[in-house]
């Protein structure tokens, strides 16, 4: 039997059986084609009423003896009256692709954050840490450069002696007389007279020591020197060790009493040994040394290690405040 409009109803399915091979709905029985809906008449705005149009179906199989049919055109939506064309939609860009996010492992957070600086984790606040007292510097342990200055019979080659046997780092003794009397021939003594060749070798001598305390201090040993020199005359004495040993020299003037310096003077002997008249004068002359800022020591009633510990105080000091001078 043939229906009038139609395909043929496919057999009924069967559980467990898929479509019967080789069977097509339409293969044998093509309906008539579908006819495209009527376009609404003029003036008419609102939407067509009744079912919406199907797809086209699939080209029918040629039928027996004839041509094969080519598909139904689409239908082209009508423009409403009065209306102006409209034009085609521009295209849209591409969706972006999701991006995926590592996952956040179990028991824990990523953490908060304000901008773009991450917050450190919260926690308690503790109290400040204070820091330790400053250490008072050890001057026993230090390199230093030190000029003891004072007059004949102060004891400054002494004390300078016992102070650089008693450190516990390498330290050198450098005395102005012993190098003077390094020149055998030709030697100048100031007890001569004082004039320009006893002047040379005084200025000579010093630029001396003051090589052989660089060398010293370059290799890591301290070095102590003492010499004679005047308040009055600061470009010769004190400027000049300054210049020759550097500006970390540190200069400590040992100062005992008149009548003590007079008594030391008395036993001496040699071209060291002075006149009362020139221990006096040159006495005299370092006194000036009180008012110049420099540490003095009265040694008057110190003997030699008593002095020295004195001179270790005043170096101390001297080592976490240095003098200006």
């Amino acid at each position: 039997m043939q229906h009038a409009v139609g395909s043929p109803l496919p057999p009924p399915h069967q559980s467990g059986h898929g479509p019967i091979a080789g069977w097509s709905p339409a293969a044998h029985h093509p309906g008539p084609q579908q006819q495209p809906a009527p376009a609404p008449p003029p003036g008419f705005t609102g939407a067509p009423s009744g079912p919406v149009p199907p797809a086209p179906p699939h080209a029918p199989a040629p039928q027996h003896g004839g041509p094969p049919q080519p598909p139904p055109p689409a239908p082209a939506p009508a423009p409403q009256h009065g209306a102006p064309a409209q034009p085609p939609a521009p295209a849209q860009p591409p969706a972006p692709a999701p991006q995926h996010h590592a996952p956040v492992p179990q028991g824990s957070r990523p953490p908060e954050t304000t901008g773009h600086l991450p917050l450190p984790p919260g926690g308690p606040v503790g109290m400040p840490s204070v820091p330790p007292a400053p250490v008072a510097p050890d001057p026993t342990t230090t390199t230093l450069a030190v000029l003891l200055i004072g007059p004949a019979g102060a004891g400054k080659t002494s004390v300078a002696k016992y102070w650089a046997d008693h450190r516990r780092v390498p330290t050198a003794h450098i005395s102005l007389d012993d190098v003077r009397e390094w020149v055998r021939s030709g030697f100048a003594d100031p007890q001569r007279g004082w004039n320009d060749h006893s002047e040379a070798q005084y200025r000579l001598a010093r630029r001396t020591c003051g090589f052989a305390a660089r060398n010293f201090l370059a290799n890591g040993i301290s070095c102590i020197l003492d010499d004679a020199i005047f308040p009055d005359r600061p470009a010769v004495g004190l400027g000049g060790w300054k210049r020759h040993v550097g500006p970390g020299l540190l200069p400590v003037v040992l100062l005992p009493g008149l009548e003590v310096v007079l008594e030391r003077n008395a036993e001496r002997s040699g071209n060291r040994r002075l006149t009362d008249e020139e221990v006096a004068r040159i006495h005299g002359r370092m006194a000036g040394w009180y008012g110049s800022g420099l540490p003095i020591i009265d040694n008057s009633q110190l003997d030699v290690p008593a002095t020295a510990q004195v001179l270790d105080d005043i170096l101390a000091r001297a080592i976490a405040s240095p003098p200006k001078w």
